[in-house]
């Protein structure tokens, strides 16, 4: 096992920086915060940025195959012209479907297109107690939504597919361990559920995750400050630091991992110790382990 450390990309002061993408076509990357309820854009070659206000938190974001971004708002999923970025102040959205809109105390959190051109995500419990009273869906263009027969989360987290488009990951954050389960997109059926790895850093929550081109997850872990790589048996091979302790999503593109982190929680004298908490990190990779993008069909 090796460890190594990222460094910072651009200090984006994000409350909560999340659901990091890269997209191809535009050689960009996109992530939003949470909190702040902001939609980013950044091109790391001419370190151009554009920040963009939204109506509502965004918890989760995925390309789509006509290039505009799908948009998973507190309550609803939404389409966007994202080509809007920076010369407008607002985005103009299609809502396409809501999604638990009649209850209070959920919003929508992590979420990964699948290999089907389909979007899975799951909603997050705002209850004080931090009850599992989020839930799993698959969105479609064909079937709208349909939910996914998996155990109810307080904060679902870790969304992610292998090559074959066959296998999911996930994990609710309250338990240190990551999940998988057989997927049948077609179908929007789940079986065969069974821990993937268990994380037994004091103080860790399992957070955003992506598959790289060679089946390894990679998983930044909030708390701890790290990515951390797990080959596709669960062994672990590969640790990168980030100096802020709450990295929460991860990507990767061409040849570096990017990795969102957050400020919010934190009290002044953390923030004092890591002043880049809420910036994006970029540590380089060996060649081959980005794969092809996942894209969502939308309506």
């Amino acid at each position: 096992m090796s460890t190594t450390a990222a460094t910072l990309l651009l200090n984006s002061r994000c409350r909560l920086g999340e659901s990091i993408l890269w997209c191809s076509r535009r050689r960009v990357l996109y992530w939003t915060d949470i909190v702040g309820c902001m939609l980013w854009r950044h091109d790391p070659v001419s370190e151009d940025s554009q920040a963009c206000l939204l109506v509502e938190p965004a918890g989760c974001l995925a390309l789509s195959d006509d290039g505009r971004l799908l948009l998973g708002l507190a309550n609803g999923l939404y389409a966007a012209d994202v080509d809007q970025l920076g010369i407008t102040p607002t985005l103009q959205m299609q809502k396409l479907v809501d999604v638990e809109g009649g209850d209070p105390f959920t919003r929508i959190n992590d979420g990964r297109a699948d290999r089907n051109g389909g979007f899975v995500f799951g909603t997050k419990s705002l209850h004080a107690d931090n009850r599992r009273a989020g839930r799993f869906y698959q969105y479609t263009a064909r079937h709208g939504l349909r939910e996914l027969a998996l155990p109810a989360a307080a904060i679902p987290n870790s969304i992610c597919f292998d090559a074959s488009g066959q296998r999911m990951y996930f994990c609710d954050s309250l338990d240190p361990r990551i999940l998988s389960c057989h997927y049948d997109a077609a179908n929007a059926a789940v079986s065969d559920i069974r821990v993937f790895v268990e994380i037994d850093t004091p103080g860790t929550e399992p957070d955003g995750s992506i598959i790289d081109a060679e089946g390894a997850l990679w998983n930044a872990q909030w708390g701890a400050g790290q990515v951390v790589r797990y080959l596709p048996d669960g062994r672990t091979d590969q640790v990168v630091t980030v100096p802020a302790t709450q990295a929460s999503c991860c990507i990767i593109a061409d040849e570096s991992l990017y990795i969102t982190t957050a400020r919010s929680g934190l009290s002044p004298d953390a923030l004092a110790l890591q002043p880049e908490a809420g910036g994006v990190f970029q540590h380089r990779l060996r060649a081959g382990l980005a794969r092809s993008e996942d894209r969502v069909v939308l309506p």
